[in-house]
């Protein structure tokens, strides 16, 4: 068992794909294949089977999944303090896409100081639209990007580390939480609010990209959209009655479980969206960057990621949002 083969697994766990596993790595999908029959022998497990969605786990590649990630997390822990070891460390910079800033960036920025420790300089976010992460990148205005993949991706190293889930949530006492009908007409939900967040529905995500298939493309009109101050009160706007909102199906499952919120039965939904790690290639992204994009594949990051609880730490300053998290 090596590491080389851990990280090939952990890949192919999180992704549920060779393929894209052999992408992030940069290998042929082959050796990822090599790397797991190694596994399979050493171990006298299957650990994946064909299903018919992709890549399934049996029990054993589950008891693997736990423990690889955090194995390879460690080796990089491990390589990073020795190399560093000698270095006080600067300011990491980062830009987020709005919906993973104010839901996911601090709780992972925290789980990484605590692993990575080193960073006694800080770690500085700045909120962005998707369309303008990739050229702030190449600019060298920020070393990685977090959040929706950038559009313009090249000249870039890019890392998916988590999907996500989009549902259409209203109250239950709405008019359109009350309706059985499967699917809603897509016609039936123009006449409500749409709450968002304050950078309404981001060009070159997955929500923009079905809005624009569910009904741009079929002429129905646009959604009345209407941005607040975060997404978080988008959703109270929606929990009590007054519209419906576009969330996070990790953020509301309890909500929805307890009968508090529901989902509603909407053509193409759940929508599926990834987020990923964005930095420049071929060497020329920091040390850091390089390091914070292999921390948020690891399963750490993932369980600090999907964590419960609200926002933190997020501030409007002027036309940019800031998360503030060490100075």
């Amino acid at each position: 068992m090596t590491l080389n083969q851990l990280r090939a697994f952990a890949l192919v766990a999180r992704l549920g794909s060779l393929r894209a596993a052999a992408a992030v790595l940069g290998i042929s999908e082959p050796a990822v294949s090599s790397s797991l029959a190694a596994l399979r022998l050493d171990l006298g497990d299957a650990l994946v089977r064909r299903s018919g969605s992709g890549i399934a786990l049996t029990a054993g590649g589950r008891a693997l999944a736990d423990h690889a990630q955090e194995i390879v997390g460690l080796a990089e822990q491990v390589r990073w303090e020795v190399s560093h070891a000698a270095e006080s460390a600067a300011s990491l910079r980062v830009v987020a896409t709005a919906g993973f800033a104010e839901h996911a960036a601090g709780r992972l920025l925290d789980a990484f100081t605590r692993r990575m420790p080193v960073h006694s300089g800080g770690i500085d976010v700045v909120v962005e639209s998707a369309d303008d992460v990739g050229s702030l990148l190449q600019d060298h205005a920020y070393d990685v990007a977090l959040g929706s993949r950038p559009p313009q991706a090249t000249q870039l190293e890019v890392v998916p580390f988590l999907r996500y889930q989009r549902v259409l949530v209203a109250a239950p006492g709405h008019p359109l939480g009350r309706r059985r009908q499967q699917p809603l007409p897509l016609a039936a939900l123009l006449g409500e609010p749409w709450f968002t967040g304050p950078a309404g529905v981001e060009e070159f995500t997955a929500e923009s990209g079905w809005l624009a298939a569910a009904f741009l493309a079929s002429a129905l009109g646009v959604p009345d959209i209407v941005p607040l101050s975060s997404e978080t009160d988008a959703l109270a706007a929606a929990r009590a009655g007054e519209g419906i909102t576009l969330a996070f199906m990790h953020i509301v499952r309890a909500e929805v479980t307890a009968g508090s919120l529901v989902v509603l039965p909407v053509l193409n939904t759940p929508i599926a969206g990834l987020w990923c790690a964005s930095a420049l290639d071929h060497g020329r992204a920091s040390t850091a960057a390089r390091t914070l994009q292999r921390f948020v594949t690891t399963a750490e990051a993932t369980a600090a990621m999907l964590a419960p609880g609200g926002s933190r730490g997020v501030a409007r300053r002027g036309s940019k949002v800031h998360v503030a998290l060490w100075s």
